[in-house]
């Protein structure tokens, strides 16, 4: 998770694009994402992610990493929609041969119910992979200005880049917490079940919320001794500026989510 917003540099066309165009981008895309009820068009998108990710230069390894980690949301995915979603292109009926005493001939799998767990999963994915596309090539201090640039107070501007901040640092915690615990023997993380697992968590979960916590202190003190908010008006050191390129980008993403959403009513 943490390596999702971490800034990633480069000299891309992404890179050097306004943040508030590729935040216009990413809520364009998140809500035809919404909208699509056709395969074909969420495939599309996913697609179209996917080579926006390869084009703004950003790691393979965090892109495979990401799939991996929607495998088992996926696999539970296509399991309920098979089974409780209503069709009437039965697949499998019954799941539980007649012979099973008083459940047995229970349950069905319709194809309705695959289609459309396919169809999530689609959507699931091109929408996990629009955030980084955005955090992973903004530094977090000009994802910020842009916020403010379009009319987000300076105050929540702040709060949501520091807790995009935070999400690194955590995650290092959390490494040293579950290194701490393999130096005393501790390796339920690596060998123990699921439910040894879960006994665990909160071994690992308190000093994490007390760290979170500490940390937060600090940071209200910080604002405090600098005199957070005392001013209306901000200056900046590094500002923005559009461009022919940002506005052209917007342009397409329009033209985009336009089409897939009449492509989408003319296929479903």
């Amino acid at each position: 998770m943490s390596t999702l917003v971490q800034y990633v540099a480069g000299k891309t066309f992404f890179h050097r694009l306004d943040p508030r165009s590729k935040i216009i981008f990413m809520l364009l895309i998140t809500g035809v994402i919404f909208v699509v009820q056709s395969i074909w068009v969420a495939g599309v998108v996913l697609l179209t992610m996917i080579l926006l990710w390869f084009m703004a230069g950003l790691p393979f390894s965090v892109l495979k990493g990401l799939g991996k980690a929607m495998i088992g949301i996926m696999v539970f995915l296509f399991a309920v929609q098979a089974l409780l979603y209503p069709g009437e292109t039965i697949l499998i009926q019954p799941i539980i041969p007649h012979f099973v005493p008083l459940i047995g001939g229970m349950g069905r799998i319709a194809l309705e119910g695959v289609m459309f767990a396919l169809l999530l999963s689609l959507r699931l994915l091109a929408m996990i992979i629009v955030l980084p596309v955005v955090s992973m090539t903004t530094p977090v201090h000009i994802f910020a200005l842009g916020l403010v640039r379009m009319g987000l107070p300076y105050s929540l501007a702040y709060t949501t880049t520091t807790a995009l901040n935070l999400i690194p640092i955590l995650q290092s915690e959390a490494n040293v917490i579950v290194d701490a615990q393999r130096l005393r023997g501790l390796q339920v993380f690596e060998k123990g079940k699921f439910l040894d697992k879960l006994k665990a968590y909160p071994s690992l979960i308190t000093p994490l919320v007390i760290g979170a916590m500490r940390r937060a202190q600090l940071i209200a003190v910080a604002m405090d001794s600098r005199a957070f908010g005392a001013t209306k008006e901000r200056t900046y050191i590094q500002d923005i500026e559009m461009h022919t390129m940002d506005w052209t980008f917007i342009a397409l993403s329009v033209l985009y989510v336009g089409l897939a959403t009449i492509a989408n009513y003319l296929i479903a």
